[in-house]
């Protein structure tokens, strides 16, 4: 390195700010520079190259180093602490593209894997075997060294292509085979995670089977996550309070270097374009090393047009219940019953009926409740924080009703007494009771854990929903999968009872380590799938309906529309044998990038590298060969999109479309019939609409019992 600091001089100007004033105008960049052919194989000299962007006063005595990132994977630039003078000078350079400041992204089982079928004999974990040689790297708050859930019993090495480094002092194993972290606030980070948002998400993409677990002594049985065999490389890239852009680049940066073959993230921010979009940028140059890109669709539903991780190369997953309830059953005094959930369960709890009391002020001003059962709205105070005063306070026990947004869907809570949490609809129903009745009394009776409740899956309230704000013309979520009260490993014990260290959480973060699983599943089975292959096989055969044949249903239980559930709910078993699949080449992505952001833009996404838009084919989010299929309907005319299907299944078979849409809705396919010879051969159709109305509806090429479905989203 002595030679290459002989190569900054050239750059040095002699000027003196006070450490000081500099320090406290700080601010870190994430600096995106033009592709160096000539530095790009060495790190060092790429690091060089970084470096000689950075302004005089970086290289003052006793300033610490500026340079927080060399990025050589995931984008083509670094991460710096700059004034913004110092960038605006900075900017003038020949190779300076753009710089965007660094942001804060917020972060977004015992049962899961018999409800989706994974196990038994028609399940897929003996066909895949367990997910064996399939490396994912994890992008979140680190890993919990030691923890049962990571042991390496049945685990092969890894494979020879693996490059990464484990940094634990204890737990790097067969199952554990990477594990760094990144922070720009400290250089002596540890991947030990200190919140359990990771080992939680780690142990469901990929925890091994650990007997009698259960939380609360709730959810007892067998865990293990969806690829229990597969390895695990952990990227730290979050803190409590989120999780940094630079931090997130150097996270795919290492994980591309490593040779992973899958990436989860369950983070996720505001929609925002995709040259700005450090998730977008990243999982764009995963992918073109053939790297499936898993994310959390957000958490901000029920809003419209609410989503993260809108792009197209992304796998987006949205949030449902599965078929398992925690039930509290709440009896008044009338002698109606409603159905709640509840995470603490006392045995010795009196079934027997207590005065009943309902007032605004109940819940947090200093109120008589002691030897009462307290009706708690809440919107106004998290469940947490009423249990606790309440307990303190002698009461007997607490109800706690949903607010109209949240309907049906109920987030379980550790409220240290007695307690059942009701639904919005049941809510209504019981304060109506409460206001009605001279002496109103109430009973909660603790059911323990029951399963094959219906209807499931349900969509939660808070997975985020489409439209797609930065793809219109591309469905997202994708699918969505288990997120409402998960169990899943944690790094600390969460109660005394058991000292287990599992929790019980909810999130489109603990639905998007599932289908990071099921991808691993799916690549050890098919080990030459690409990643849009992967995404196409997952979407086309997930399920719109529910376990009872119903259309899935949303938080107040009306039918979900494909911008709330994706094309549907993730199913594994069809997933590993998909007939036909929807692939999409780079070249697309950056056909339809030249006419999203443009070749400056497309510079950015793709890694520096240099792509010329003057010669590429530029089309839109519609003409991309997505697994789902949206047009825009003008009155009167008809639109038209063609798609591609490969053969992945029998070498002679014929399939022939079905297509369902509402009445009054023209849809015309040609050919009607696909007849392939081989497999991996390729098919072309073309879909016209013609609408008056946006609608919703199914295209399906059937063969037997193979269905290929693709969501049809008509917009006007």
């Amino acid at each position: 390195m002595k030679s290459l600091s002989l190569l900054f001089i050239s750059f040095l100007i002699v000027i003196s700010y006070p450490s000081s004033i500099l320090c406290s105008n700080l601010q870190t960049y994430v600096v995106h520079v033009r592709h160096n052919s000539d530095v790009i194989s060495y790190n060092d000299d790429l690091e060089s190259w970084h470096r000689s962007f950075l302004p005089p006063t970086s290289f003052n005595a006793g300033d610490s180093d500026r340079l927080v990132y060399s990025y050589s994977e995931s984008f083509s630039g670094f991460a710096a602490r700059l004034t913004k003078a110092e960038l605006r000078e900075m900017s003038k350079m020949a190779g300076f593209v753009q710089a965007f400041p660094d942001r804060i992204i917020p972060l977004l089982t015992t049962h899961t894997p018999d409800y989706l079928k994974l196990t038994g004999p028609s399940g897929i974990w003996n066909r895949t075997n367990l997910g064996k040689g399939v490396i994912v790297g994890v992008l979140d708050t680190g890993i919990t060294p030691g923890h049962p859930s990571f042991h390496d019993d049945g685990v092969p090495p890894p494979p020879a292509s693996w490059k990464g480094q484990c940094n634990l002092e204890k737990g790097c194993n067969n199952k554990v085979i990477g594990a760094r972290a990144f922070q720009i606030s400290s250089t002596k980070a540890d991947p030990t995670d200190d919140i359990g948002h990771g080992t939680h998400t780690a142990s469901t993409i990929a925890g091994n089977f650990v007997q009698n677990v259960n939380a609360f002594g709730l959810g007892n049985g067998t865990t293990a996550g969806m690829a229990p065999h597969a390895h695990l490389s952990i990227y730290k890239v979050c803190q409590v309070s989120g999780c940094r852009s630079a931090d997130i680049l150097a996270g795919f940066d290492a994980a591309i270097k490593d040779g992973v073959h899958i990436l989860s993230l369950s983070l996720g921010g505001a929609s925002r374009e995709y040259d700005q979009d450090p998730v977008a940028i990243g999982s764009f140059a995963a992918i073109r090393k053939g790297i499936t890109v898993v994310c959390a669709g957000g958490n901000e539903g029920p809003s419209e047009s609410s989503l993260s991780n809108e792009a197209p190369w992304i796998l987006t997953v949205g949030a449902s219940s599965i078929d398992r309830s925690f039930r509290s059953i709440v009896k008044l005094g009338d002698g109606s019953e409603y159905y709640g959930e509840a995470l603490f369960q006392p045995a010795n709890f009196s079934s027997k009926p207590f005065p009943l009391l309902y007032n605004d002020g109940a819940c947090d001003e200093a109120m008589e409740v002691k030897g009462k059962i307290v009706l708690c709205e809440r919107e106004f105070q998290e469940p947490e924080y009423i249990g606790s005063a309440l307990k303190q306070a002698g009461a007997a026990g607490v109800i706690i009703l949903n607010e109209q947004e949240r309907g049906y869907t109920i987030l379980v809570h550790n409220l240290e007494l007695a307690a059942s949490e009701v639904s919005f609809q049941d809510a209504l129903k019981i304060k109506k009771y409460a206001n009605s009745t001279e002496n109103p009394t109430a009973s909660i009776i603790f059911n323990g854990t029951l399963l094959g409740v219906t209807p499931s899956p349900v969509i939660a309230f808070f997975s985020s929903r489409g439209p797609n704000q930065q793809s219109p013309g591309i469905l997202k979520p994708d699918v969505t999968a288990p997120g409402l009260n998960i169990l899943a490993a944690w790094n600390t014990p969460v109660e005394t009872q058991t000292k287990a260290p599992f929790n019980i959480i909810s999130g489109t973060s603990m639905a998007t380590p599932h289908v990071s699983g099921i991808a691993a599943l799916i690549k050890s089975l098919h080990p030459d799938w690409s990643p849009a292959v992967i995404r196409s096989a997952i979407i086309t055969s997930s399920d719109n309906l529910d376990r009872e044949g119903n259309i899935i249903k949303d938080e107040m239980h009306n039918d979900a529309t494909f911008y709330i559930s994706g094309a549907g709910h993730v199913n594994p078993v069809n997933a590993t044998e998909p007939g036909l699949v929807y692939d999409i080449t780079i070249d697309d992505y950056i056909s339809y990038l030249c006419g999203k952001v443009g070749e400056h833009g497309v510079s950015m996404i793709n890694s520096g590298l240099n792509a010329s838009c003057s010669d590429a084919k530029q089309i839109t989010d519609t003409m991309l060969n997505y697994p789902t299929i949206t047009v825009f309907a003008v009155s009167g005319a008809p639109a038209v999109v063609n798609r591609t299907v490969t053969n992945v299944g029998d070498a002679n078979v014929k399939y022939t479309v079905e297509v369902d849409v509402p009445k009054g809705v023209k849809v015309m396919v040609r050919p009607k019939t696909l007849q392939f010879t081989k497999v991996n051969e390729s098919l072309t159709f073309s879909v016209e609409v013609i609408s008056d109305v946006a609608a919703q509806g199914n295209l399906k090429w059937v063969s037997g019992k193979t269905v290929v479905r693709s969501a049809l989203v008509i917009m006007t």
